[in-house]
């Protein structure tokens, strides 16, 4: 008698070719496709073991003894191994319930795709046909989440057991990736290629679909506030096109917990202490691309602040002194954000007096019937603390002298909590290290001892700055920076740049050692070689003006004063030439035989700039800085006053005076405002000076323009000299052209000047805040002034004026044509005569200037306004910038420019 029992695992299975696809066997199970949207996979199919067994032929009444187990269809497998997954042995008696064992457990083993046991009488036989190999694990439309993210996630890989177990798993596994982004509507339909060899390349088709949103967020039972106050304080937006760059719109569970807590915390500062959210519910649109989401409230009745005290256990603590300086008052709506902030000022405050790990709770006890809540702050007695050890971990470059020198306690000191905000300010303010580096704190080896720890992070503190281009009027420019500002670890800054185009030269070195011989004395020097040629342009095109020479030294040394006042003193000696353009702008018009600068060719003002100087000054600056961070401040203040003065030898003599204030406000979540100004006056203090304020060269005068006010040129505001062509119109009469591209614009300067910048931070998304954008808008104000009115000149109209040319003993020359030797031809000869023979008047040769008037403006002190919007981006090429700038208001003669950019890099 022989009977057989049967089981088979089944899959779908989908060949590139016809062959193939006809050739595949069909396993039913195998899911055809996966949606994100679901959140637990479909049950599976009853597994192969509860297939009923195969048809069986009647049994005899006594069950057949097994004499022999055969194993056929093997491939990979030894047969002793199969068996060994079974309970089947020889000599053991051969019954159905055995026989469904025996299927259960090859099922489980997850090797097979079919597999039956026959009995014939005794002789087991077991036909197996083996899962085939993984070949490959292939994904098809991934865009989003590329596949060395996919691939670690996923149970199947190349060269294992195909199963389809793993397969129903890994489709879950990937939908659930794709959930993580926000990509509910993604779906995956596995599918399969059969190889030869009994091989299989998997291949996983996935449709990513968009970005989940969140369509609409619905409020129900507020009625205090409007939904439109609630969705204010939450984190989740709605989608729209205003927000494009916000990571607020998609949908994450996370998030919408975290509203949660954010409407609560909202009405607990407003009084409402038994609001609850009652439920949120995130609901799929039918089309499963977007979210809408439901909230149910509860507001609950508005609480005053009944009594308010401090308990203090701390004896150095006046419980009713405290209570006194204590911001919420009996009869103020309760405020759970002022009790926050009260609990941080009474724990910074024991912080101060050296109680490092004092404890201070709030106790509330409500009255319903009145409608208030008393709030007592207990402080618990506490020992004073003492500094045991600093450690300092994770600096793998900068010594550790550099970290503990910015550290204002010292080990044995009392803990104090101020020193330590201001220890992590000036750490911070290295700029060495990761971001918001705070000392951490923790109990040392008694209950009055502390440890403080500086984990740093240390980061890359090298800059570097790269740019070349190219224009029709410079040709190449290179301009390149380097400067290192933790040099061998030691906090030292060293530094080299070198610009180089058709128009401007300048090469510099600088260092700074901040300790010298490790006290808190800083010293540095510069070296530097600047060659510019100074420009203005007509008709689009670029005219040099003066050029300008200089080599220079500048010397310095900073002492603090006390811990946020310091003091810088500098000595700086300048060589400077400046020349102009013998061949454009010198002549000889009084026939002495030399040339000199013209004033009808070059201005009068560029004629008194030539020169070759030296300047002896001695600078000095007191700064009185408060900020939290020098390189990313977001609240504090900084004023500087700085006062210089030339003529300790040398050519020039002057005094100069400026004033810098900065301050810097949290607005909270994530806002930073900003105000800043600052403003100079320079004098002359040359005796022979008989106009006093003006006798200041032109190269120690303010400019004022790009970058120091957005949405004006380089130079573009406050005095210039415009000259001016005058034309003929039809009926001959003179007009001057108001055209500025054919205008000739010399920026002069001023001896005084003021700027101003209000800046707001706004916060961005998620996603953005990776990318390192950190957007703002602006408004800067600004003038640069006080000149005395220049020497003017003009070329008369018609014909303009004549510069003469000269043969070496000064006489002006003439042409002359007529018939020099009476042969019948006429010659053209230059001769110094002013008169033919016949008496008539010969031709005069020389450089004729076309007729033009000058006239001066922008000396004013009415500010020049601009509003705009900038962007500053830690890109991978570095730090950029971009702004886009509007005049909102303007003088004569300002040249206005709306975007500016500048772009580096680090290492």
């Amino acid at each position: 008698m022989t009977a057989t029992v049967s089981g088979r695992a089944t899959l779908t299975l989908k060949s590139r070719s016809i062959a193939a696809l006809l050739a595949a066997t069909a396993l039913g199970g195998f899911p055809a496709m996966a949606h994100a949207q679901d959140e637990a996979p479909a049950t599976p199919a009853p597994d192969q073991a509860s297939a009923p067994a195969a048809q069986m032929a009647p049994q005899k009444a006594e069950a057949d003894t097994i004499r022999s187990i055969t194993v056929v269809g093997a491939q990979r497998l030894e047969p002793d191994t199969i068996i060994s997954y079974i309970r089947l042995r020889n000599g053991q008696p051969y019954t159905p319930e055995a026989a469904d064992q025996a299927l259960k457990d090859l099922a489980a083993t997850g090797l097979f795709a079919d597999y039956t046991i026959r009995n014939n009488q005794g002789n087991v036989v077991i036909t197996v046909v083996e899962n085939p190999v993984v070949n490959r694990i292939i994904f098809e439309g991934n865009d989003r989440l590329k596949q060395d993210k996919i691939l670690p996630e996923i149970r199947l890989t190349s060269r294992q057991i195909f199963t389809r177990a793993k397969v129903r798993a890994d489709v879950n596994r990937i939908v659930e990736l794709y959930k993580r982004q926000g990509r509910f509507a993604a779906t995956v339909e596995p599918k399969m290629v059969m190889l030869d060899q009994n091989r299989v390349d998997v291949i996983y088709e996935i449709d990513e679909g968009p970005k989940s949103k969140v369509r609409k967020i619905n409020i129900i039972g507020n009625e205090v506030f409007s939904d439109g106050d609630l969705k204010g304080e939450m984190v989740t937006k709605e989608a729209s096109l205003l927000r494009f760059l916000s990571g607020g719109t998609s949908y994450d569970p996370d998030r919408l917990a975290f509203d949660q807590q954010n409407l609560r915390k909202f009405y607990l500062t407003n009084g409402y202490v038994d609001f609850r959210v009652v439920s949120a519910v995130a609901e799929l649109t039918p089309d499963r691309r977007d979210f809408i989401i439901t909230y149910v409230v509860e507001e609950g009745e508005r609480y005053k602040f009944g009594e308010v005290k401090v308990d203090s256990q701390i004896r150095d603590f006046d419980s009713k002194r405290m209570t006194s300086q204590l911001p919420m008052k009996t009869g103020e709506w309760y405020d759970a954000q002022d009790v926050e902030d009260t609990v941080e000022r009474l724990t910074e405050t024991a912080g101060a007096f050296g109680y490092a790990f004092v404890d201070v709770r709030p106790d509330f006890e409500r009255n319903k019937e009145d409608g208030t809540m008393d709030v007592t702050f207990l402080i618990n007695e506490a020992p004073r603390v003492y500094v045991e050890r600093i450690d300092v971990n994770g600096n793998t470059l900068t010594q550790d002298k550099v970290i503990r020198r910015e550290f204002r306690l010292a080990e044995g000191d009392a803990f104090n909590s101020f020193l330590i905000a201001r220890t992590n300010a000036r750490i911070n303010s290295l700029g060495y290290f990761q971001e918001a580096f705070e000392v951490e704190q923790r109990q040392g080896s008694a209950p009055d001892r502390i440890i403080l720890e500086a984990n740093v992070e240390e980061k890359p503190t090298g800059e570097l700055q790269l740019s070349a281009g190219f224009s029709s009027i410079e040709n190449f420019i290179f301009q390149g920076s380097i400067r290192q500002k933790n040099f061998r670890g030691r906090g030292q800054t060293v530094g080299a740049s070198a610009s180089y185009s058709r128009y401007s030269k300048s090469a510099q070195l600088s260092f700074t050692e901040p300790y010298v011989f490790n006290r808190n004395i800083s010293a540095g020097i510069d070296v530097y070689y600047r060659d510019l040629n100074s420009f203005n342009f007509f008709n689009n095109q670029r005219n040099t003006t003066y050029a300008q020479n200089q080599i220079g030294l500048e010397a310095r040394v900073g002492i603090p004063i006390t811990e946020y006042l310091s003091a810088l003193a500098r000595y700086t000696i300048n060589f400077d030439d400046v020349t102009l353009d013998e061949n454009q702008f010198f002549a000889d018009l009084d026939g002495d035989g030399v040339s000199t600068c013209e004033p009808l060719l070059a201005g009068r003002y560029l004629c008194d700039a030539l020169g070759e100087r030296i300047t002896s000054r001695i600078s000095g600056s007191v700064i009185y800085d408060r900020l939290d961070n020098r390189i990313r401040p977001s609240r504090g203040h900084l004023v500087s006053f700085n006062a210089g003065f030339a003529g300790l030898g040398g050519d020039v003599s002057y005094l100069r005076l400026s004033m810098n204030a900065a301050k810097y406000f949290p607005l909270g979540s994530g806002f930073i405002f900003s105000l800043r100004g600052e403003g100079g006056a320079i004098r002359s203090l040359d005796d022979r000076d008989t106009r006093g304020l003006d006798n200041v060269r032109l190269t120690d005068r303010f400019f004022l323009g790009e970058p120091q006010i957005r949405g004006f040129d380089i130079r573009g505001v406050g005095p210039r000299v415009l000259r001016k062509p005058i034309v003929a119109d039809e009926d001959g009469n003179p007009v001057i052209v108001e055209d500025r591209e054919r205008i000739t614009d010399d920026s002069l300067g001023g001896k005084a000047y003021y700027l101003g910048r209000a800046e707001l931070e706004i916060p961005l998304g998620t996603g953005a805040r990776e990318l390192g954008l950190r957007p703002s808008i602006f408004a800067d104000i600004g003038a640069v002034f006080a000149l005395r009115d220049p020497i003017l000149q003009s070329s008369p109209f018609p014909g303009g004026t004549l510069i003469p040319r000269r043969d070496s003993d000064g006489n002006p020359l003439f042409s002359q044509s007529y018939d020099t030797d009476n042969d019948g031809t006429v010659e053209t000869v230059v001769t110094a005569n002013p008169l033919a023979p016949d008496g008539t008047a010969n031709l005069a040769l020389g450089t004729t200037i076309p007729p033009f008037v000058e006239e001066y403006v922008g000396d004013t002190a009415a500010p020049r306004i601009a509003i705009g919007v900038g962007v500053n981006w830690n890109s991978p090429f570095g730090p950029f910038r971009i702004d886009f700038a509007h005049v909102l208001l303007k003088q004569e003669g300002d040249d206005t420019k709306a975007f500016t950019f500048n772009v580096g890099t680090q290492f």
